[in-house]
């Protein structure tokens, strides 16, 4: 019986203090991104500190499937071999992403660059997502595609060892997208170029050099960043050592921010300047966030980050160009800005709503019920903070999301009644252990008692 069909509803309680030094798990984006390079590069690729949630399995299982082989080699280090002079093997059966749209968005780039036909699904919750996206400009450049309407998964597609190039402007800022793009164009014939109106992460084109692939990033006169990529380059075997996820840590910094009386250490942290928006936003919102050693690992920047509670945090309006820097954010800043002075605005979040879940509507309706003031509009959502924590006592639907389950968590423990959630189940897909650490820390997770019924349902 497979017990992750099960869900787990939580409740977190008021807790006084939250202290303890932490190694948060490895950074997502780059785990993700490590084993697809791992299967495209000559030889064997080492990685150490990959996150092992069941996103990042479901990306290895994929690597399997395609030619490649992963291995764990004990002591937190895994063993990627490449395919056979770096060509994908045709998967026998359907790829199952999960919950993660990372995975099924950067794999059909990575697909589509091989003479293979692949078929890709998710849960629940991915098959909701837009992929029409990547379609569109993989599209251009030859992949074929079979898919639902408004090209959702599942899908089937063919890829071409013989895929045109791409001058490509984004329409939308997304990391996502952009990395396909780039992935596909190792098996163009030519030269793609990627244009950013407004720069997202860019673990991919710095994960790339790292694997000996040389492209070229120019910024023009108006902020628009060009990126260009040869194909046919080969990709060769590394080591890579990843850092702890700052999207994962966000939540424990929020968490000790929020509790008068705390003191963490979070070690070894990502400090990639394309994501450390939610850390400016909270230090100019007055947070006592200080980092410590920072180092260069495997081409990205890294950090301790301590933080210490009891600061108040003031209202603010985060700068709509900031977004990309810190979009999976956003509901930990929310529970953030519920407990801060004044009123903290953030525009701009259009793309919240095509997440794991609608992240914007999730958490506007999750903190209104928690007893928080707020507007939520199309693409914003303004939250009129008091100065203390809302009054809690609401039973949270996640949506399947694993941040919006972390988020309201969070929230309980400082409010003063429990928060409850009704699905725990998500969170291992980025945050393995987070309760259980959470607790540790000082924090009162536990079962939550069956929801009552709705007396107007």
């Amino acid at each position: 019986m497979n017990m992750k069909s099960f869900a787990r509803p939580l409740q977190s309680s008021r807790c006084h203090a939250l202290h303890g030094v932490v190694k948060v798990p490895g950074d997502k984006s780059m785990s993700h991104r490590a084993l697809m390079l791992g299967l495209l590069a000559r030889g064997e690729t080492i990685i150490s500190g990959l996150l092992e949630g069941e996103d990042v399995m479901n990306t290895a299982e994929a690597v399997n499937r395609l030619g490649g082989r992963v291995s764990f080699e004990g002591d937190g280090l895994w063993r990627v071999y490449g395919a056979p002079d770096g060509k994908l093997t045709e998967p026998d059966s359907v790829l199952d992403m999960g919950n993660s749209g990372t995975s099924a968005r950067l794999l059909t780039g990575l697909i589509a660059g091989h003479d293979i036909t692949a078929t890709l699904t998710g849960d629940r919750s991915l098959t909701k997502r837009p992929m029409n996206r990547v379609m569109i400009p993989l599209g251009d450049m030859g992949a074929v595609f079979l898919a639902r309407d408004s090209g959702k998964l599942p899908l089937t597609m063919r890829g071409s060892s013989r895929l045109k190039p791409l001058d490509y402007r984004m329409p939308v800022a997304s990391a996502q997208v952009k990395s396909a793009i780039l992935l596909a164009a190792l098996g163009a014939d030519g030269e793609t170029v990627v244009i950013e109106e407004t720069p997202t992460r860019d673990y991919t084109e710095n994960m790339l050099g790292h694997f000996g692939v040389t492209l070229a990033q120019k910024t023009d006169q108006n902020g628009a960043v060009h990126i260009r990529i040869a194909g046919g380059q080969t990709l060769s075997g590394c080591a890579v050592d990843i850092p702890g996820d700052p999207s994962s840590a966000a939540f424990l910094v929020v968490a000790a921010l929020l509790c008068k009386d705390a003191e963490l250490r979070l070690s070894n942290v990502g400090m990639n300047p394309r994501r450390t928006g939610l850390y400016d936003t909270l230090l100019e919102m007055g947070a006592d966030i200080s980092y410590e050693n920072r180092r260069t690992q495997a081409g990205e920047v890294v950090a301790d980050i301590i933080v210490k509670g009891g600061n108040p945090l003031k209202g603010l309006d985060v700068p709509p160009a900031r977004v990309p820097s810190m979009i999976d954010e956003f509901p930990i800043l929310a529970v953030a800005a519920s407990c801060a002075n004044d009123t903290v605005r953030m525009t701009g979040l259009g793309e919240l709503r095509v997440k794991e879940s609608d992240r914007l509507a999730c958490m506007a309706q999750g903190l209104a019920a928690c007893g928080v003031r707020l507007e939520e509009e199309t693409d914003s959502l303004v939250i009129h903070g008091t100065g203390k924590p809302p009054a809690g006592g609401a039973y949270i639907d996640t949506a399947l999301d694993h941040r919006i389950a972390m988020s309201f968590l969070v929230l309980g423990c400082v409010t003063e009644n429990p928060v409850a959630i009704d699905d725990s189940t998500p969170i291992n897909t980025s945050f393995p252990g987070f309760v259980e650490l959470m607790n540790d820390l000082g924090a009162q997770i536990e079962a939550a008692p069956p929801k009552k019924p709705d007396p107007d349902a």
